[in-house]
């Protein structure tokens, strides 16, 4: 029986958002909407607004938004980029990391609740699809 490629999207979008789902009472008590998480998930990887924009595949205007709502927020700071001083890096603040790891610890626990429903062989074969899955193609 073939599988159907975007039946496998819809499934995987729909466990994303299950899990998102399930953890965002954690996420409302942090003080963080479900955007603003990722963009303080990802800030360390990349620090710079354009780049968190392509990294995330979200607007540039909408990255603009989030981290105005997170520098209100204390979660995180700007700074003039030493090495070029026509740019901003974006810093998270003590709060910022903490609300970002207690974030992470929560979608974590969530995501190993579902986990724990297949075997340790059937996880590490699913870390080996999706790592496979992520490679550039040639």
């Amino acid at each position: 029986m073939a599988v159907d490629g975007a039946q496998l999207w819809t499934l995987n979008q729909r466990l994303l958002s299950v899990v998102m789902d399930a953890c965002s009472a954690e996420l409302a008590e942090l003080g963080l909407e479900t955007k603003e998480f990722f963009v303080l998930a990802e800030v360390a990887a990349s620090p710079y607004p354009a780049g968190l924009a392509a990294a995330l595949m979200i607007p540039k205007a909408s990255v603009t938004v989030y981290v105005r709502n997170l520098v209100a927020k204390g979660f995180m700071r700007r700074e003039i980029d030493d090495e070029d001083l026509r740019r901003h890096r974006l810093i998270l603040t003590a709060e910022g990391e903490t609300a970002r790891d207690r974030a992470l610890s929560a979608l974590a626990a969530e995501f190993d609740r579902r986990l724990a429903r297949i075997t340790p062989q059937d996880r590490t074969e699913l870390q080996r699809i999706l790592l496979e899955m992520l490679k550039t193609p040639k």
